[in-house]
């Protein structure tokens, strides 16, 4: 299994970013899959995941409205749009397979998003 974030970055209050998760190793579209992140000092924290097959898009109240998942299974690709970012969602963001009620620890480096004015 292999799950490669990209797309973070440093961008200020209101900003947006969009993470890519290439994911390899397996069937990509037999998964569900999620969004993690880990805040400086913090534990892992879901923030978002969607069924294998597109449907059931699901968020933490913390990003609802700003966050958007989606996914392609001809890519093998897991995406986050990330809109009005705030100071608090700081953190490396992780893809993992699974959903809220159960996901894998995160395989890949993840990728950091720092908002900072």
């Amino acid at each position: 299994v292999q799950l490669v974030e990209s797309g973070g970055g440093l961008v200020q209050p209101g900003g947006s970013l969009r993470l890519s998760c290439a994911a390899s190793g397996f069937s990509f579209d037999d998964y569900a899959m999620s969004w993690v992140r880990q805040a400086p000092g913090k534990g892992l924290e879901w923030v978002s995941g969607i069924r294998w097959n597109g449907s059931g898009r699901d968020y933490t109240d913390s990003v609802k409205g700003r966050f958007t998942i989606s996914r392609d299974n001809a890519k093998s690709t897991l995406y986050l749009q990330m809109n009005s970012l705030k100071f608090e969602d700081t953190a490396i963001y992780y893809c993992v397979r699974g959903g809220r009620a159960g996901y894998s620890d995160p395989v890949g480096q993840g990728t950091q998003v720092t908002v900072s004015s």
